[in-house]
């Protein structure tokens, strides 16, 4: 498989992972180490792993549920590195359209997240 094609299953895994509330999965997704960060929309940036798992099960013990359609999705590798730029189209009762960066970096195990962004984009959904 391409890179391009493998950070793309990355990225959907990752996806799946939020959209079924799987921390397992999600914590499989990333690299355990103190350079991951992550800024969920409307929070300060989280960094190493031990805060950016810790937002995960605090949003996954949460009521609400995500459902997202993704679109105007990019991928680009650079050696070692990759990122995915895409829309999340929030379905359901608080439907909004997040942007968001997905950085990736290559390991034995397949490609794992160092970074995620989401920001909301003003005027709701896309």
């Amino acid at each position: 498989m391409d890179d391009p094609e493998a950070v793309h299953r990355a990225n959907e895994a990752f996806y799946t992972a939020f959209e079924s509330a799987d921390f397992d999965a999600m914590s499989d997704m990333w690299e355990h180490s103190d350079r991951v960060t992550c800024v969920h929309p409307g929070w300060t940036v989280l960094r190493g792993w031990a805060s950016v798992g810790a937002s995960w099960v605090a949003m996954f013990q949460g009521p609400e549920r995500l459902q997202f359609i993704l679109t105007d999705e990019r991928v680009e590798v650079a050696g070692d590195l990759a990122w995915v730029t895409l829309d999340e189209n929030i379905i359901g009762a608080r439907a909004a359209t997040v942007t968001a960066l997905n950085l990736f970096t290559r390991t034995p195990a397949g490609w794992r997240l160092l970074a995620h962004h989401g920001s909301g984009v003003a005027g709701g959904v896309s």
